[in-house]
């Protein structure tokens, strides 16, 4: 089985905290036996080209007009600087639908802003960078009580995470979209915050 992964892309994203996700959804090199690596699929807000805050020019895919989630197993909102503007209304109504269409929503620092201000985590468990964050940017969160202090936290099909948790956000999606061994994924998520020589060789299998 083949996953589909949508990427929303944009000026000033931070490239950095979707870099672990990315390379194991595309390389799929420890997936399950016989599970194919997953596709990505680059949503824009049109099909300009876009600036990483780290400097990187991608080309869009798709435009957001053109993305249909039917198919996908996961939406995947980076942060950046300009999750309160105007501009993510469309990406956050997009990601609204899906979440009550029952599909995997993903998002990491800034775009957990984003989703507060939608008022998609007033009624969800979630994580941010912190919840004064929060209710700094966003005048319409009345989530607090469902805030976790935690670099990652899975509430039905919302992933939310601090900005410095990549890896942990890595692994809720993966996790999510069940396409790692369990034994493997703990190794992996161990050798990546570690740096210990023998999560390698769990990782590897030897």
């Amino acid at each position: 089985m083949n996953h589909t992964v949508y990427l929303y892309v944009f000026d000033t994203m931070a490239d950095w905290e979707i870099g672990y996700l990315t390379a194991e959804l595309n390389s799929g090199r420890y997936y399950k036996e016989r599970q194919a690596a997953s596709t990505i699929v680059t949503v824009g807000i049109d099909k300009s080209a876009i600036t990483t805050m780290g400097g990187l020019t991608i080309l869009p895919d798709i435009s957001l007009q053109e993305c249909s989630l039917t198919n996908a197993d996961m939406l995947i909102l980076p942060g950046g600087e300009t999750w309160t503007e105007a501009i993510h209304e469309p990406i956050l109504q997009t990601a609204k639908r899906y979440l009550e269409e029952d599909g995997w929503v993903a998002a990491i620092c800034g775009a957990t802003a984003g989703l507060a201000q939608a008022g998609l985590l007033n009624s969800r468990a979630h994580t941010s960078n912190d919840l004064e964050y929060l209710r700094m940017v966003s005048p319409v969160y009345t989530g607090e009580l469902l805030y976790q202090p935690q670099p990652a936290v899975t509430d039905g099909k919302l992933i939310t995470a601090s900005g410095l948790a990549p890896l942990e956000f890595t692994v809720h999606v993966l996790k999510a979209l069940d396409v790692f061994p369990s034994n493997k994924l703990e190794a992996w998520y161990n050798l990546n915050k570690t740096h210990e020589p023998k999560y390698f060789y769990e990782l590897m299998g030897l």
